[in-house]
């Protein structure tokens, strides 16, 4: 009997286009502002129209071919896509200087680079004339050569590095500073300006983004959307949120669509929470999907000390009597080291043709949206 159900949000009731169109745009800006690597072949502007965006994020993720290979291999997170993304571009760069400056370059691999270091890359390519094409396409083949999942496939580019530069590193991780940059510039796309104040507290370093927050997609009807939580609410089920997705982000549209008031809200857990227990566990970092944490903080409530958030024993005594409800593999890895039912929808980035690789996975349910739910649970 399912007593509690655990949602993810993206690809469960909102779309996760917006967010990819950020990821991109992210990715787009670090290395084509001046303000960050400044590299030539595209003029770079936050006035941008719809077919500029699309044809941004065609071209950063190669027809979304490498969105499909990250979330396949277990990466939930923007932020993670926007960091291995860009990275990944720095090394071919990287690749271009090291006949000529060897010594920065590997002083660069050995140290990190921030927005700092990207400016002195930058300075360097146009400086010397130096020609260089991003090409996007090179992501999937480059990292095919690893069967790693979850963070591990991130620390891939340090095993590019001693590839490529013979230079060993573990520069390329989520404690990188390029991570906190792809993050920080992320948030200025996908909040807009005035909702990234807000949220972090500082001016965006890049201002006259429009920011996607007010404009999300919802992936059913709103209106049966709230008639499905009702529902599940009569029956005694108790409802709670396990997101990617930071509070703020979590927070406007749930209220815009008349769906907060379903979810209690010490069960609703976003990455911000994910965040301060990374700052106070930093040992067991990273905690973002599909590591259980988000999901487990839903399920004993924000109010419980991370400590034992992250010390409950698992699989869970009772882990079938709790219900995941996600898109991804991200949510069924976590719902896996949980021991707990995982239902799949197919309204994620790959749609219906995820649905043989939720069979493979021997999903408890495949729904092809969450309104499906009512058939599998009422």
């Amino acid at each position: 009997m399912i007593t509690t159900i655990l949602f993810d949000v993206d690809g469960v009731f909102l779309s996760e286009e917006r967010c990819f169109d950020a990821s991109a745009l992210s990715v787009w800006e670090l290395l084509h502002s001046s303000d960050y690597l400044g590299l030539s072949g595209e003029r770079f502007s936050t006035a941008l129209e719809e077919r500029d965006i699309r044809r941004i994020r065609k071209l950063v993720f190669a027809h979304d071919d490498t969105l499909n290979f990250v979330k396949n291999r277990g990466i939930n997170s923007n932020w993670d896509m926007v960091f291995m993304t860009t990275a990944h571009q720095l090394l071919h760069l990287l690749q271009k200087l090291m006949p000529t400056h060897e010594e920065t370059v590997r002083k660069l691999l050995h140290q990190g680079i921030g927005r700092e270091e990207l400016q002195q890359i930058g300075h360097i390519v146009r400086e010397e004339g130096i020609s260089f094409a991003p090409d996007y396409t090179l992501f999937v083949p480059d990292f095919s050569s690893t069967k790693a999942e979850k963070q591990a496939v991130i620390r891939h580019l340090n095993v590019l590095a001693e590839e490529w530069f013979g230079v060993k590193t573990e520069m390329f991780s989520r404690d990188h500073p390029l991570w906190e940059l792809g993050r920080t510039v992320y948030q200025e796309w996908y909040l807009g300006d005035a909702y990234f104040e807000q949220s972090e507290g500082s001016r965006p370093q890049t201002p006259g983004k429009k920011g996607f927050l007010e404009n999300e997609i919802p992936l059913a009807e709103p209106d049966e959307i709230r008639a499905l939580l009702r529902d599940l609410r009569s029956r005694g089920i108790r409802l709670g949120i396990g997101t990617g997705r930071p509070r703020l982000e979590t927070d406007v549209p749930f209220q815009v669509f008349g769906f907060s008031e379903y979810f209690h809200p010490k069960h609703v857990a976003t990455a911000s929470e994910v965040l301060k227990a990374e700052d106070a566990f930093p040992e067991k970092s990273p905690l973002g999907k599909p590591q259980p944490y988000t999901y487990m903080k839903a399920l004993l409530g924000t109010e419980v000390p991370d400590r034992r958030v992250i010390e409950t024993p698992l699989p869970l005594e009772n882990g079938k009597e709790v219900l995941i409800v996600g898109d991804s593999v991200a949510d069924y890895m976590a719902a896996q080291s949980m021991g707990c039912r995982f239902a799949a929808t197919l309204t994620g980035l790959s749609g219906k043709e995820a649905r043989s690789k939720f069979e493979h996975l021997q999903a408890d349910y495949i729904c092809d949206d969450v309104l499906q739910l009512r058939h599998v649970l009422l």
